[in-house]
Formats: structure tokens, C-alpha cells, sequence
């Protein structure tokens, strides 16, 4: 293969791809269905002068038919009355009638096959423009989808996805770091919770055993022994109120302390 020839296809080539790129195809069905229109109107143009025609010649046939009878008949009368030479006239003025109604039936034969054809034609044209109209509809809907989708797809190409899916995660991230200090705050509410009852329990505790410290500390008066008469003046129990009363104020120090 020559240059020359390499050349003129790459630009034949390219070409083409243009054409087809310019071409829409909305408005090429628009335009095929037009087309096919006017061939209709045509065609029914068409028919409707071959049906005239048609009755043209079929009137002339039967004016040709009527001069026939009507020489046949003057060819009698003319026989009838003893005019040999006048009845041979009449036959031939209607031998030429018969000739030409002859050639008149020939033609009104091809003219019904014709009007016929014609016929069937209209209505196959009439049928495939009816079939064109609901394609074009059809293919208007795909047209529509398709260009749809394709600008869908253009879109999706020119989204972000890898920044997008990026801020998805950042605030997935986030999310997840309030969750968990929201469930920390919430662990450590707990917990000051629990601590607060166990300061409640080891201050019962304290309590009960102070109260046990007490109880033990008291002077305890033995079983049915009456009970001595008091003493007014004895130091040792002067002084024994004030030795429980430094320990107890000594214990609360401690339990203040703690």
C-alpha cells in the first residue's frame, strides 16, 4: 500500500468519525420520518391520478361499447330496409368502435392493476411510518437514557472520590473520639459514684465501731449487785471522763485525717 493511499484513508477515517459525532440521532429519525411523509403524500398523489385515469378510460370504454350496440343496430335497420351499402357502413363505423374499445379494456385492465398495486403500497407506507413513529419514541426514551447516563458517568469521573472518602473519614474519626470521651465522662461518673457510696459505708463502719468503742469503754455494773452509793469527791472518777473524752476527740482527728 502506498503513501498516498495510507493518507487518503486515515482521512477517510476521520472524516467518517465526524459525521458520525455530528450526527444526532433524535433529529435523523425526525428527518427519515418526514422523508417517508412526503413519499406518502406522493404516493397518494400518485393513486389518486391513476383512479382518475381510470375512470377516464373506463368512460371511454363504455362510449366505446355504446357506439357498438348502437351501429350494430344501425347495421339491421339498414339490412332490414334492403340498404346492403348503408348496413356495410354502419359495420364499419363499428368495427372501429370495437377496435378501439378493444384497445380501451386493455388499458383499463393495466390501469385496475396498477390502482391496486398503488393501493397496497399506500397502505405498507402508511403501515412502516406508523411503525416509525412508535420507533422513533422508543429510540427518543433510549436516546434520553443513554445521554443521561453518560453525564451521570462524566460525573462520577470528575468527583473526588479519594478526598471525599478522605472527610468520611476524618469525621468518622471524630465521631469516634466523642464516643469515647463521652463514654469515659461516663465511667468516671461511676466511679465518683462508687466512691462516694464507699465513703458512706467506711463512714457506717466508723461509726459502729465507735459506737462499739463506747459501749466498751463504759462502766459496766455486774448482775443483780446493787449499786454502791456514789462518792462525791473522788479524783480517780474526775478524771476518768476527761481521759475517754481526749481519746475520742483523738480518734476524730484520725477519722478527719483519713
Amino acid at each position: 500500500m502506498g503513501l498516498f493511499d495510507r493518507i487518503r484513508r486515515v482521512v477517510g477515517a476521520n472524516l467518517n468519525d465526524l459525521v458520525s459525532k455530528a450526527e444526532d440521532p433524535e433529529k435523523m429519525l425526525e428527518q427519515a420520518i418526514l422523508e417517508m411523509q412526503e413519499d406518502l403524500v406522493q404516493l397518494r398523489q400518485g393513486v389518486a391520478q391513476t383512479i382518475a385515469a381510470q375512470k377516464r378510460t373506463e368512460k371511454q370504454y363504455n362510449d366505446a361499447q355504446n357506439e357498438i350496440n348502437k351501429w350494430q343496430r344501425n347495421a339491421q335497420l339498414a339490412l332490414q330496409k334492403g340498404d346492403e351499402n348503408l348496413a356495410r357502413q354502419a359495420l364499419e363505423r363499428k368495427k372501429t368502435y370495437t377496435d378501439t374499445g378493444t384497445a380501451l379494456k386493455t388499458s383499463l385492465d393495466q390501469q385496475s392493476v396498477q390502482v391496486e398495486t398503488l393501493k397496497r403500497n399506500l397502505i405498507q407506507l402508511e403501515s412502516k411510518i406508523s411503525e416509525a413513529k412508535t420507533k422513533k419514541e422508543m429510540l427518543k426514551a433510549r436516546i434520553t437514557t443513554a445521554k443521561a447516563q453518560e453525564q451521570l458517568q462524566g460525573m462520577v469521573r470528575g468527583m473526588n472520590t479519594s478526598s471525599a472518602m478522605s472527610a468520611f473519614e476524618r469525621m468518622e474519626e471524630k465521631v469516634l473520639m466523642q464516643e469515647a470521651r463521652a463514654q469515659s465522662a461516663g465511667e468516671l461518673a461511676g466511679a465518683d459514684l462508687e466512691t462516694q457510696f464507699a465513703k458512706l459505708e467506711a463512714g457506717s463502719d466508723v461509726d459502729d465501731e465507735l459506737a462499739a468503742l463506747k459501749a466498751s469503754l463504759a462502766p459496766a455494773s455486774p448482775p443483780n449487785q446493787p449499786l454502791l452509793p456514789q462518792e462525791t469527791t473522788t479524783p480517780k472518777t474526775n478524771q476518768q471522763p476527761e481521759v475517754v473524752d481526749a481519746e475520742i476527740e483523738s480518734l476524730r482527728k484520725q477519722l478527719d485525717q483519713m
